[in-house]
């Protein structure tokens, strides 16, 4: 990089003090948005002021980036704010690590692990000569560094502060809010508070260092000149083609006889729930965690398989593949049975933020497989891992996309209002507790709707009233840093029912606090968990 070594430094230092401002003492919400936005654009800045150029497909990267940083904003929930985080910062690494030669959808696992580790030895090691090999460079080329002396400064600072202390103390006896301002200044300042400067100055440094090892990493390394297993693979296939077949054949008659003895219990249905004296929670539950982890062990055992084994002719390869995609199409039976479980038990018993996630990933794991499928008729294996990245990130723009606490609250809601008509069903009123500010709007929404019958109404005016009961009790101020629309549109909604909700009455004078109806029922307002 050829930049000016003063202007990198000058920028990462300020990204540094800019991650202090946002984050001190302050909760996330638009702060992370807003840090990674401007660290991107510095880098950007930097690199193609030096005359580099990202490659087009890493441009691709930008509006994955953007989704992501959008949903640490716009949504509360947690395993959705999580995934949002955890992808922001992966399409920033991928970008930095891919930002000239633009091949990151063609790695594979090694490549990501490869790529990473020699961007955090970046990070490490390389701002520390960055500036010396400028300097070199310069003097080999004729240029005389600037000679900064820097005493004039000294100087102009020690006669600067006895003035302008005379001018604050004036203009602070002429305005009090100008001197609280200044008293709030001096303090910050005091010794008391000095570990504390100490620290706080310490992890901007070493945020901007690590700034700095990023775009200085990105603009020498990130050219993806060669790929492992590019030429010759990684690891050069070393297992005989009988001893792979057997294995996989064996594996595959284990799971034909499997699913056809289970056909009955795949697609029964409820009809053949109480076969052998199931009930519906154990047939539900029994075996889909098994079920999903086998699929998931035999798919990375056909992979591992795929790349070890040794296949010398035309035909060993055909029986090689008929077998992975008989394995391949058996998973996704297992898969299917695994989702019927699964469907069966939230009809039973409500939609958890376990359940969903699960639901979700069943789904994007079936497309996995099925991918897995076409890949090895077109003998394109290498790009198992790009179709890994996808499903992940699939999984992880579904959850904003489908707003979790929002729809397990309409869902259960359904669930009861649509049980009545034919059974009692308990509406677990208290697990909507848990939730986040997604789910208040839909709670909201649902306690104004004219038609929904009135025992229901009662429950989740019940779970508002001891939300709006307990957001009452916290008295902390919300900086700017810490916005978000989560929070925002919960209060707006909130704000909709206040009126209504003085009917329900929060008893608060032991804990669990009880809330009472206007029928006169009681409701706890402790949190109920369940998977």
């Amino acid at each position: 990089m050829k930049t000016n070594p003063n202007k990198l430094w000058i920028i990462v230092f300020a990204l540094g003090w800019l991650f202090d401002f946002l984050f001190w003492k302050q909760t996330p919400g638009v702060n992370f948005a807003i840090f990674m936005t401007a660290c991107i654009t510095a880098a950007f800045y930097l690199l193609l002021s030096d005359g580099l150029r990202p490659n087009r497909t890493s441009l691709m990267l930008l509006p994955l980036f953007g989704f992501f940083a959008v949903v640490t904003v716009l949504r509360a929930e947690s395993m959705t704010i999580f995934l949002a985080y955890t992808f922001t910062l992966l399409m920033m690494t991928l970008l930095a690590v891919s930002y000239l030669g633009g091949r990151w959808y063609l790695y594979t696992m090694v490549d990501y692990i490869g790529k990473f580790m020699q961007l955090a030895g970046s990070v490490l090691v390389r701002p520390i000569g960055f500036t010396n090999d400028i300097r070199k460079v310069q003097t080999e080329a004729g240029v005389q560094p600037a000679k900064r002396n820097i005493w004039p400064v000294v100087r102009g600072i020690v006669i600067a502060l006895p003035i302008i202390a005379i001018f604050a103390s004036l203009l602070a006896s002429a305005d009090a809010i100008f001197s609280q301002r200044l008293t709030d200044l001096i303090e910050w300042f005091n010794i008391e508070n000095l570990p504390e400067l100490i620290f706080r100055l310490v992890y901007i440094v070493v945020i901007g260092y690590g700034l700095a090892g990023i775009v200085l990493h990105a603009s020498t390394e990130s050219k993806d000149e060669k790929l492992a297993g590019e030429g010759k693979p990684f690891i050069p296939p070393f297992l005989g083609y009988v001893e792979s077949t057997i294995v996989l054949g064996s594996v595959v008659a284990l799971f034909l006889v499997f699913v056809t003895i289970q056909f009955q219990y795949f697609f029964g249905g409820t009809s053949n729930i109480h076969i052998d004296g199931f009930t519906y929670a154990e047939y539900a539950r029994r075996g889909f965690g098994e079920l999903v982890t086998v699929a998931f062990f035999a798919l990375l055992m056909f992979l591992t398989f795929s790349a070890i084994t040794k296949r010398d002719t035309e035909t060993q390869r055909k029986i090689f593949s008929g077998l992975g995609v008989t394995l391949v199409a058996l998973l996704l039976v297992m898969l299917v049975s695994a989702y019927q479980r699964l469907g069966l038990y939230e009809a039973a018993y409500g939609f958890s933020r376990l359940r969903t996630y699960t639901h979700v990933f069943l789904i994007w794991i079936g497309l996995l497989l099925v991918t897995t499928i076409v890949l090895e008729i077109l003998r394109k294996e290498n790009l198992f891992t790009f179709a890994m990245l996808i499903a992940s990130l699939g999984f992880a723009m579904s959850l904003p996309l489908l707003n979790v606490d929002a729809f397990i609250v309409n869902q259960n809601i359904q669930r009861e209002v649509h049980a009545q008509k034919n059974s009692s069903v308990d509406l677990d009123a208290q697990y909507f507790l848990n939730l986040s500010d997604d789910a208040i709007p839909p709670l909201v929404k649902a306690f104004r709707t004219p038609s929904l019958p009135d025992s229901v109404r009662e429950k989740v005016g019940a779970s508002l009233a001891c939300i709006q009961y307990t957001r009452g009790l916290d008295e902390s101020e919300i900086s700017w840093q810490s916005f978000q629309f989560a929070r925002l549109n919960a209060d707006k909604a909130l704000a909709l029912v206040k009126k209504d909700l003085k009917g329900y009455v929060v008893d608060d004078s032991e804990y669990p606090y009880m809330v009472t109806t206007p029928s006169g029922e009681e409701f706890s307002c402790s949190p109920y968990y369940f998977d």
